[in-house]
């Protein structure tokens, strides 16, 4: 294995290679696959031109643990029409007043937009952050927390260059503003919800994780992402002794690990997850990790080893955690490429035990760069299929 420092080294060659840089400009990935076909979620609304005025039909279209995460289905469309930021007394028109209403909302905004947060966004139970139809970036600032609360989507929007949060005070809901200890700079913090489905996104260059699923998080389904130019990608479970994880269940399906991307495609701690249909680029250190037990089941996925001699392997288990010869990590249809190879270990099923609703066909690894040709925020224009 490489030392770290000279990982270290590789990492920052790669953030500033030019086709690099040019990707960080426009923040966006464009595919460069001819469409051939959809995946199941995307055709379950994208080819449907009226997407815009019946824009809640996106609720029916998750798959796997995240499936039921309603948003705000049930609730009145809310514009943002306003990219500032006050954390203690949000304006009407800006995405912060919007995310912290008790009433369900699916919020949607008026123009493309740059929102750079004060302080950490804390989104309520019940809401839809849809960016499609416009250009949505919340950047250079703190990012989203998602804590104790259920039935959210963000979709569509691209998240980078996020910061730690502050101490202070900030707003949770419009009935209480509380006193915050300061975020870690996470993309995407999930904090002890649920019923969460975050897809067609852009994540990169953030100070900690680009998504985190944390403290009993469960029924969640990270789906159609982007992901670029970042050490620790994703990580599922707080640490090796929070045993409230093992309760975790998550589905990381059709995204796009792209270029420059170290490490944790997921690391998963305790808990469970079902990993499918995603193309992977060249990791630094390796794809998929975990401790602590967890059950992984690497499914149809596309592996593209680096050129390295040394970090051809897609997984990694801890060095600090003996017996890992019964975890159950498990790779059925997945296709590598370049020397890339999985470790699997353990024995009887580790099958995602879906419900019928939850249940999604996973196709052949040989697919896995025609379903994740899209990942990422789409160009959608109101009344034409997106």
């Amino acid at each position: 294995m490489a030392s770290s420092s000279a990982i270290s080294l590789v990492l920052v060659s790669m953030l500033f290679s030019s086709s690099i840089s040019q990707l960080a400009a426009t923040n966006y990935y464009t595919p460069l696959v001819s469409k051939v076909n959809m995946n199941v979620i995307d055709s379950c609304w994208r080819s449907n031109s009226n997407w815009a005025q019946n824009r809640k039909a996106l609720a029916d279209c998750a798959v796997g643990y995240g499936n039921d995460a309603i948003g705000g289905k049930f609730g009145a469309i809310y514009v943002v029409t306003d990219p500032s930021d006050n954390p203690v007394y949000p304006k009407p028109g800006t995405l912060r007043y919007a995310v912290v209403q008790i009433k369900p909302l699916w919020i949607i905004f008026a123009r493309d937009m740059v929102i750079t947060l004060k302080n950490e966004l804390l989104v309520a139970s019940f809401k839809t952050i849809d960016g499609r139809g416009v250009k949505v970036e919340i950047a250079n600032g703190p990012c989203i927390t998602l804590q104790n609360v259920s039935h959210v989507i963000i979709h569509g929007i691209s998240i980078h260059d996020c910061k730690p949060g502050n101490n202070g005070m900030v707003v949770t809901n419009i009935y209480h503003t509380g006193y915050r200890r300061g975020s870690d700079g996470d993309g995407i913090e999930v904090f002890h919800s649920s019923h969460i489905w975050i897809d067609h996104c852009f994540l990169a260059r953030c100070s900690d994780g680009l998504i985190d699923v944390i403290h009993a998080s469960t029924a969640i389904t990270i789906s159609n992402n982007y992901f670029t130019q970042h050490d620790k990608v994703m990580l599922c479970g707080h640490n090796d002794q929070n045993i409230e994880d093992k309760v975790m269940k998550v589905t990381v399906v059709f995204n796009h690990f792209g270029p420059g991307l170290v490490q944790r495609m997921p690391r998963v701690r305790l808990g469970y997850a079902h990993v499918a249909n995603n193309r992977y680029d060249k990791w630094i250190m390796y794809g998929i990790g975990g401790s602590a037990n967890p059950t992984i089941f690497s499914e149809g996925n596309y592996f593209m080893a680096p050129d390295s001699a040394y970090n051809k392997q897609v997984t990694k288990r801890e060095q600090n955690n003996k017996g890992w010869s019964s975890w159950k990590w498990r790779s059925s249809r997945d296709v590598f490429m370049n020397g890339a190879y999985f470790v699997q270990s353990g024995y009887g099923s580790c099958a995602p035990g879906y419900t019928r609703a939850q249940a999604f066909p996973v196709s052949d690894g040989t697919r896995a760069l025609a379903l994740t040709q899209d990942a990422g925020p789409l160009t959608c224009t109101p009344n034409k299929p997106c």
